[in-house]
């Protein structure tokens, strides 16, 4: 096996709780419109790689590699 094959079947693990926050919002999601728990739970997908910051610090961006199960 190559390193390559391990590097793509690495998953993510994510809790319920943050599963039910990526079904639940969209692609683009304004910061200011989440609440306190909600910009927690951004907080920690944004630290797992499946949402990323716009520069403008307004937005949060799914990632296009990451994908839901």
């Amino acid at each position: 096996m190559k390193i390559y094959q391990l590097l793509d079947s690495v998953q993510l693990s994510v809790t319920n709780e943050e599963n039910k926050f990526i079904l639940k919002h969209q692609d683009k999601i304004r910061l200011s419109a989440l609440d306190e728990h909600d910009t927690w739970l951004a907080q920690n997908l944004v630290r797992k790689g499946v949402y990323k910051v716009s520069k403008d610090n307004n937005l949060l961006i799914k990632n296009i590699n990451e994908t839901n199960s």
